[in-house]
């Protein structure tokens, strides 16, 4: 394997965390800001409040988007072995 395949294999690792992740991260955001919008409209600062609904919106993608994460990381780890295989 030449220094080239390792930068290779290191770029779409990081492509790939970053597909994997920036789903949960956006929702978590996303989330987190309407929650920010309404903790400060009616002056309620409770740390559950963030918490609960972060945790419950990400459980949600995780249960929609699991088997596709799944799947683009069993593509990658075939894709790693089969350059290890071949040299």
């Amino acid at each position: 394997m030449s220094s080239g395949d390792a930068l290779d294999i290191m770029y779409q690792t990081f492509r790939l965390a970053a597909e994997i992740a920036l789903p949960l991260l956006l929702v978590s955001l996303i989330v987190g800001i309407i929650i920010a919008l309404f903790s400060a409209a009616t002056q309620i600062n409770e740390q559950t409040l963030t918490f609960v609904p972060k945790l419950i919106a990400i459980g949600l993608i995780l249960a929609v988007l699991g088997s596709t994460i799944l799947a683009k990381m069993q593509d990658f780890a075939t894709m790693v072995f089969s350059m290890i295989a071949t040299g």
